[in-house]
């Protein structure tokens, strides 16, 4: 018979957390960090005179036999004495005061090394390479981070020892260098090496080693990481869905909607059921077992992405519980492939309708979703002598805006967002950039605006409603966004596992940041299971309200 998803988790779990002895934990631990530090500092490595990956197996084999802290040490300082002399650096600086995170070289100087190691890594540290490097640089004008010469190892499915702990080391020092919210994580991020290196060892099968990686990139509390690929990861997860849509309300896990109409007669399922167990399993559970394997920067997008998975399954069919109109059912619900829903799919975009419309002639209504550039023009025609105006961003812009649109809403110069830049000629170092500003349109609009998001808010989306929030007459409804605001940053493991991270530091012009808060509504309201029933918008509802008690308060 098969597992189900969360015994299948729980059981994988109990096999990685066996341990290893504690000594060779500590000097793995040392090793990570010092293959990192050497990686994005040493200059000859910097400037891609050795393939790092193939020295870190080079060196291996030996290192585990080590018995003793010299003798560790010895082999740590010949190994770094190979690579030659470290030249003076003229160029290097020192890290700005002002700098919003700094690096630090704690690690070695707290670790239980040497003098003669802790010096060559200061050494090093001081004469650090400088200018293009091999392994990393930034995206230009966005300076976000791109790890270059990555190799993925995708032939290899199941990677060995050596290949895991590369996997490890190469995303923990990729987080600790160049992720601008390192510092947010729940977890303090220098504690996260030592406790995965077993992990990463016990690892036992493909399944194993993609679950361990999905656990470590969920560390990073990052909802863009939610883009994680492995293949036995989402064949564990399945191919097949059911005809409906889920959401978590009021707390609640609610059919929210269906793919597509044709299949609901054939569904013992209807739009408000509250489901309360998925396989004999009770929601509370599936959550509280799924949670470490859901990248997510909080905890409304925690619960979205979890959701859209529930009611995913290897098998033709789920049994569910759940609750109607206070009566207890169960059922079983029929499961189809993706492609069926994906081609059939009543809430699919479509491309054809018109972003825009007016609700009445007082208030007109713009979802980003289909957005084009060239409908900006049309939507300042229809929409300059309205009351107010709704912005729909519970969705994925289709179209960049921010500026081309923003620019309607802001009566004079005004800065909105600022971010933190990464330095590969100072790892770990981030510091301010000057904020962008919006310029006023030649006639600016002079009514309400109003900006609908929620926890599909995401991203360009987040970003969108921060340019929006910049006008006087803005206010924010709905619920709080997913908290992963800026640029992706696409990371490459072992084994041809992909995921993300939010490149840039995103602030407002304050210093308060977006990165895990998201943005917050200054009207805050989420739809509730009776208004799914009836068919309302709730949200848009109190959007049109706001709008009209300030229209007849003026």
């Amino acid at each position: 018979m098969k597992r189900g998803i969360l015994t299948f988790i729980v059981f994988v779990f109990a096999t990685l957390s066996v341990g290893c002895q504690v000594s060779r934990i500590d000097n793995l631990e040392l090793l990570g960090r010092l293959w990192g530090f050497l990686k994005y500092h040493h200059p000859a490595i910097g400037q891609g005179q050795y393939d790092w990956d193939a020295e870190l197996f080079r060196f291996l084999p030996g290192y585990l036999e080590v018995t003793d802290l010299n003798q560790r040490d010895q082999q740590l300082l010949s190994w770094i004495k190979s690579y030659g002399e470290i030249p003076v650096c003229a160029t290097c600086k020192e890290t700005p005061l002002d700098a919003y995170l700094k690096p630090d070289l704690d690690w070695i100087r707290e670790s239980n090394a040497g003098r003669e190691l802790k010096s060559k890594v200061e050494e090093i540290y001081q004469n650090r390479h400088q200018g293009k490097h091999h392994y990393i640089e930034l995206a230009p004008w966005v300076m976000n981070p791109v790890f270059t010469n990555e190799k993925e190892y995708s032939e290899i499915s199941y990677p060995d020892q050596s290949l895991r702990l590369l996997a490890l080391y190469r995303y923990w020092n990729m987080v600790h260098y160049y992720y601008p919210s390192k510092y947010l994580t729940d977890k303090d991020w220098d504690t996260i090496l030592r406790e995965y290196i077993p992990v990463f060892l016990q690892a036992d099968s493909e399944l194993a080693y993609e679950l361990a990686a999905l656990r470590l990139i969920t560390e990073i509390n990052d909802s863009h990481a939610a883009s994680f690929t492995g293949d036995q990861v989402i064949a564990l997860k399945g191919d097949h869905f059911a005809p409906c849509q889920v959401q978590f309300v009021e707390n609640k896990l609610v059919v929210t909607d269906f793919y597509y109409s044709s299949l609901q007669e054939h569904c013992s399922l209807k739009v408000g059921d509250v489901l309360t167990q998925i396989n004999g399993i009770s929601i509370e559970t599936l959550i509280d077992s799924l949670r470490n394997y859901y990248p997510a920067s909080n905890d409304a997008a925690l619960k979205y992405n979890i959701a859209k998975d529930l009611l995913r399954s290897g098998n033709s069919h789920v049994d569910v519980k759940y609750i109607r109109d206070n009566q207890e059912l169960e059922s079983v619900v029929t499961l189809y492939d993706q492609k069926t829903l994906a081609g059939n799919s009543t809430t699919q975009k479509d491309d054809t309708v018109k972003c825009f419309k007016l609700l009445d002639e007082r208030i007109g209504y713009i979802t980003l979703e289909t957005i084009r550039e060239q409908d900006v023009s049309a939507i300042k025609e229809a929409f300059h002598h309205t009351e107010g105006i709704i912005i729909d961003i519970r969705n994925y812009p289709s179209a960049f805006v921010p500026f081309l649109l923003g620019s309607y809403f802001v009566m004079e110069r005004t800065p909105f967002v600022k971010f933190t830049r990464g330095n590969p000629d100072n790892p770990g170092e981030f510091t301010f950039l000057p904020p962008l500003v919006i310029s006023p349109a030649r006639d600016p609009y002079p009514g309400k605006l109003i900006v609908i998001v929620n926890e599909t808010s995401i991203s360009q989306a987040e970003y969108t409603a921060m340019a929006f929030k910049a006008g006087p007459n803005t206010t924010i409804v709905g619920s709080t966004t997913a908290g992963a605001d800026g640029n992706i940053s696409p990371i490459i493991l072992p084994g041809g596992l992909k995921t993300h991270i939010s490149g840039l530091g995103v602030y407002y012009p304050n210093g308060t940041r977006t990165q895990r808060v998201g943005i917050v509504p200054d009207v805050f309201i989420e739809p509730t299971i009776e208004g799914i029933k009836s068919g309302r918008d709730e949200v848009l509802e109190k959007a049109i309200e706001v709008i009209r008690q300030t229209g007849s308060q003026n």
